[in-house]
């Protein structure tokens, strides 16, 4: 029985940064992004998580064991700049820069902030985590406090999506049949953004608002138009659910007409009599069969 070989050796081990080789030039600019920022005040903070993924350099003359970085330069970087003298580092067994990081999924919001919710529970301060996440303290609040007042459903749609916890503060002013409503319709829309969803605020009647009255009105729209956005936000609620309910057979017939006139255009005799006398239904069949989604 064949054994699959390790990409990496077990166990880190530590070795002095100055025995660490780039394998590629790190971009002056990208040492001035956000995500640098976050990595370095995380690494000040709580120190290296992410090992350094290494390969051993080969050794010419005299000097000293060299590694040559395949992952992590950005991590280096930062470790240099905190005048760090050695790094956790993982041996790799190839020389191949592919690391898991190529298809990490990122966090969604809210998965971010059940694990902000869990390290303070645990004693972590808001403080100490505002500063290992390079984020303003005010940001840690909003995301601890994410799903307050919005209701079970409306999370449950949001949970493996990414948004600004501002949508949250527009959603705790509708009732919660408004909230699944709208988040439906972003999430359909796959448009998770703040103006949409303020836009969808003032087009909720005032029946499915919690205070019973509504916002402040938005900057150039008229109350004809805030009253028009309403029918056809309600109009667009019913189309989405009609949509939704014949979905499933509306694949199924398509599915089914595509194998049907496949079969049909490979019959030469067919497919040249309708392409001479029938050019319009031939050029609609082909589209048919081309079809990759019911979008199209």
């Amino acid at each position: 029985m064949s054994k699959i070989a390790l990409g990496f050796i077990p166990e880190p081990i530590t070795i002095p940064i100055d025995q660490l080789l780039l394998s590629r030039k790190v971009s002056p600019e990208s040492i001035t992004t956000r995500k640098f920022d976050q990595i370095r005040s995380s690494i000040e903070e709580i120190g290296l998580i992410e090992p350094l993924s290494v390969i051993k350099a080969e050794k010419h003359g005299g000097q000293s064991d060299l590694y040559i970085l395949l992952d992590g330069h950005l991590r280096l970087i930062a470790l240099q700049q905190l005048n760090c003298n050695d790094a956790c580092c993982l041996i790799s067994t190839d020389d191949e820069s592919y690391t898991y990081n190529t298809r990490v999924s990122r966090l969604s919001t809210i998965q971010e902030h059940y694990m902000i919710r869990r390290a303070i529970e645990r004693g972590v301060s808001p403080q100490r985590l505002a500063k290992a996440l390079s984020v303003d303290e005010s940001q840690i609040s909003k995301k601890l406090n994410l799903l307050q007042g919005i209701c079970p459903e409306a999370a449950e749609l949001l949970t493996d999506r990414q948004f600004s916890p501002e949508i949250s503060r527009v959603l705790r002013k509708m009732k919660p049949t408004r909230q699944v409503e709208c988040v439906e319709l972003m999430t359909s829309a796959n448009n998770l953004t703040i103006a949409y969803a303020e836009a969808m605020l003032v087009a909720t009647p005032t029946s499915m608002l919690v205070e019973g009255k509504k916002p402040q009105r938005m900057s150039g729209v008229s109350q004809e138009q805030i009253s028009k956005m309403e029918r056809e936000m309600g109009n667009l609620q019913l189309q989405y659910k009609t949509v939704e309910q014949t979905y499933g057979q509306d694949v199924l017939h398509l599915v089914l007409a595509k194998g049907y006139l496949a079969k049909l255009l490979e019959n030469k005799a067919i497919s040249n009599y309708l392409r001479n006398r029938q050019p319009e239904v031939y050029s609609e069949f082909e589209s048919i069969v081309q079809t990759v989604s019911i979008d199209q």
